[in-house]
C-alpha cells in the first residue's frame, strides 16, 4: 500500500485532545519589544504574537431562524447535540477551519474531526437550504491529525472557494476526520475483526455528527467522499459499500484492494471491504448508480491498477473517470491541483447543490 505523509504545516490546537481554549501566549515585554508594541500594536498580530487560534467557533448562526413550516423537502436541519469547535485556521475570505473531538455512538472510537464551512452557508439567502458534504480523508498515518484539516496549506479549501467563484464547484462542507486509531497501524477504513471500528466511524458516526451540526440533504445526492492514498481507499470503498448513502468519490493515488496486515488472512472480512468485490456485487444488483473519479499523477505508480478497475467494473451502475495529473506526485498538493483541473467540476455536476431563497437578497 502507498502512504503519503504530506502534512501542510498549518497551525493546530495544542495540549489535550479536547478542543479547549488555550491560554493566550505569555509575553515577556523587554525594552525592545515594548518599543515595538508602542510603535504599532497591529504589527504584533501580523507577526503572530497574538492569535485567535483555539478560540470557540460557532457555525450556522442563522439556521435556527428557519421555522419548522419553512423547512424545504429534502433538507434536514441540524439535529443536535451541537459539538464544541475550536478554531485551527482562518482563510483570507474569513471562513474558518475548526476542530472538535468526537466519540462515535456506533463505533465507540474517539478521535478528532476538522470542519470547514463555505461562506455561503451563513448567507441569509441560503438559511433554508442544505449544503453538500464532502468527507475528506487523508493518507499517511491519518492519526492523530487529518492533514486536509490541520491547515489550509494544501489548498483544498481554497480550491473550493475559487471553484465556487468560477462556477465550477459547489460550496461543499468539508468534514475531515482521522482515519486510523493509532500511529502504528493502517485499518483500511474498515471494521477489522478485533480492532477499532474505523469503518463504522467513517460511514456512520461522521455522517451522524455532520447531521447533528449542519444543514444537510436527506438524500445521498448531498453526500460524497474524497481521499488520498490510504484515505482514498477508504473513500472509494465506502461509496461502493454503501451506495444508498453516498453517491460519488474522488479517490487519489488509491489502492484497489484491502491489504492491512491486521486482517490476518480473514478472507471473508476482507471480501466485505474489497472494492472489486463490492463493485461486482453492485453491478449484479443493478444499482444504485455511483460515480468514481480516480486521480493519478504521472510521477507516481498505480495508474495501471485504476485503469484495470475501470475496464473491468466501469459499467452499469458503476461510472468511472480518470483525472491524470501531469507531473503529479503522490502527495496532497498534486491531488488538489487535479481537483482544480477537473475533478471538482466533475463531482459538482453529480451532486446536489444549495438553493438560494429568491425572496432574500
Amino acid at each position: 500500500m502507498q502512504y503519503d505523509h504530506q502534512g501542510d504545516g498549518g497551525p493546530t490546537t495544542k495540549g489535550g485532545r479536547r478542543p479547549r481554549r488555550p491560554r493566550r501566549r505569555q509575553i515577556l515585554i523587554g525594552g525592545g519589544l515594548a518599543l515595538a508594541l508602542a510603535a504599532g500594536g497591529g504589527a504584533a498580530y501580523k507577526t503572530g504574537l497574538f492569535s485567535d487560534i483555539g478560540d470557540p467557533v460557532s457555525f450556522g448562526k442563522i439556521q435556527e431562524s428557519a421555522a419548522a413550516e419553512d423547512i424545504r423537502p429534502g433538507v434536514q436541519m441540524p439535529t443536535g447535540p451541537k459539538a464544541e469547535f475550536a478554531r485551527t485556521s482562518r482563510l483570507p475570505d474569513g471562513t474558518q477551519i475548526a476542530m472538535t473531538t468526537l466519540t462515535g455512538q456506533k463505533s465507540g472510537f474517539t478521535g478528532d474531526v476538522w470542519v470547514w464551512v463555505p461562506k455561503q452557508y451563513d448567507e441569509p439567502k441560503y438559511a433554508k437550504s442544505a449544503f453538500p458534504v464532502l468527507i475528506s480523508l487523508p493518507g499517511g498515518r491519518g492519526y492523530p491529525k487529518n492533514y486536509w484539516g490541520t491547515g489550509p496549506g494544501l489548498g483544498l479549501q481554497q480550491a473550493v472557494i475559487d471553484g465556487v467563484k468560477a462556477g465550477t464547484s459547489l460550496p461543499f462542507i468539508l468534514v475531515m476526520p482521522v482515519i486510523n486509531a493509532d500511529t502504528k497501524h493502517h485499518f483500511d477504513g474498515s471494521d477489522i475483526p478485533g480492532q477499532p471500528k474505523m469503518g463504522t466511524w467513517m460511514a456512520d458516526d461522521i455522517p451522524d455528527f455532520t447531521k447533528a451540526n449542519f444543514r444537510t440533504f436527506t438524500s445521498r445526492d448531498g453526500w460524497a467522499f474524497m481521499g488520498s492514498s490510504s484515505g482514498g481507499f477508504g473513500a472509494f470503498k465506502h461509496v461502493l459499500k454503501y451506495p444508498e448513502r453516498f453517491k460519488a468519490v474522488i479517490a487519489s493515488g488509491v489502492d484497489i484492494v484491502p491489504d492491512s496486515p491486521l486482517w490476518k488472512g480473514n478472507r471473508q472480512a476482507m471480501d466485505e471491504n474489497d472494492p472489486e468485490k463490492l463493485a461486482e456485487k453492485l453491478i449484479k444488483e443493478g444499482g444504485p448508480d455511483v460515480w468514481i473519479n480516480f486521480q493519478i499523477g504521472t510521477k507516481e505508480s498505480g495508474r495501471d491498477l485504476a485503469e484495470r478497475f475501470m475496464r473491468e467494473y466501469g459499467r452499469g451502475p458503476v461510472h468511472t473517470r480518470l483525472q491524470v495529473i501531469q507531473d503529479g506526485e503522490h502527495n496532497g498538493k498534486s491531488y488538489v491541483r487535479g481537483m482544480r483541473e477537473g475533478s471538482l467540476e466533475w463531482i459538482s455536476k453529480v451532486m446536489q447543490g444549495p438553493t438560494p431563497d429568491p425572496a432574500v437578497r
